[in-house]
């Protein structure tokens, strides 16, 4: 069970399962940093739905018009999002393939991009992606790189892509990419979090991703700091 409460809402419960991607901080960054950002309701495609919380809450709070789209590689995650959408009454229309393969001929409002970003020796020790397959690559730059070069043939004119880039990444390299694809890439949201307890007995990998440019840690107060930024890309003003 994953609860998230929408800032002057009421607590939403969503179901996860053993093979599904539990919603992570990323996920809360992310419907922060959308529903702050965007200025009126539009066509939503959550990509890389898991359970379906970033396109379910985007539906409760007016912000997607319905159907809201999602998808997932997983067919155990798009039941599991179908289950969390009949349960808080949002029409949904939810698919299961890689990244934009379910989405041909479509355009969206709003690209909402919460696939993996992670660098693959990392995922492979975390909890993160227990039971989940994740094919990010050695830096993390794969599926994320991947999104940012499709998703200008998914967004209407004027259309929005929402991307996290987190420390366990290369985010220069994400953030090239980026800036190749669209002519405004704009930063809308920085948190830095410590590094989670199961992780610290793998310090020493954190360490050898870093120094190989892979990753990037910041150590202060005995800590490992790391970091969530969220990034809007369009092209076209505002």
């Amino acid at each position: 069970m994953y609860s998230f409460k929408p800032e002057n809402q009421a607590e939403l419960q969503f179901e996860t399962g053993e093979n599904v991607f539990h919603p992570t901080a990323t996920s809360l960054y992310l419907i922060r940093a959308f529903s702050k950002a965007i200025k009126k309701p539009g066509k939503v495609l959550d990509l890389g739905c898991g359970c379906g919380v970033v396109g379910i809450v985007a539906g409760k709070l007016g912000l997607a018009s319905v159907p809201v789209c999602a998808s997932d590689l997983s067919a155990d995650a798009v039941e599991c999002a179908l289950a969390n959408a009949r349960k808080h009454e949002i029409e949904v229309d939810v698919r299961v393939g890689s990244l934009f393969d379910p989405w041909k001929g479509y355009a969206f409002d709003y690209i909402v991009d919460d696939v993996s970003g992670v660098a693959e020796e990392i995922a492979a020790v975390s909890e993160w992606f227990r039971g989940v397959p994740c094919h990010s690559g050695a830096d993390g730059t794969a599926l994320v790189g991947k999104v940012i070069r499709e998703s200008s043939k998914y967004l209407t004119s004027g259309g929005k892509l929402f991307f996290p880039i987190i420390s366990l990444s290369n985010g220069n390299k994400i953030l090239d990419i980026a800036n190749e694809c669209f002519t405004r890439v704009m930063r809308i949201a920085h948190e830095e979090w410590p590094l989670p307890s199961p992780m610290i007995p793998h310090t020493s990998l954190l360490r050898d991703l870093h120094r190989e440019g892979k990753i990037r840690i910041v150590e202060k107060f005995g800590m490992i700091i790391l970091s969530t930024d969220i990034y809007v890309a369009c092209n076209g003003e505002e």
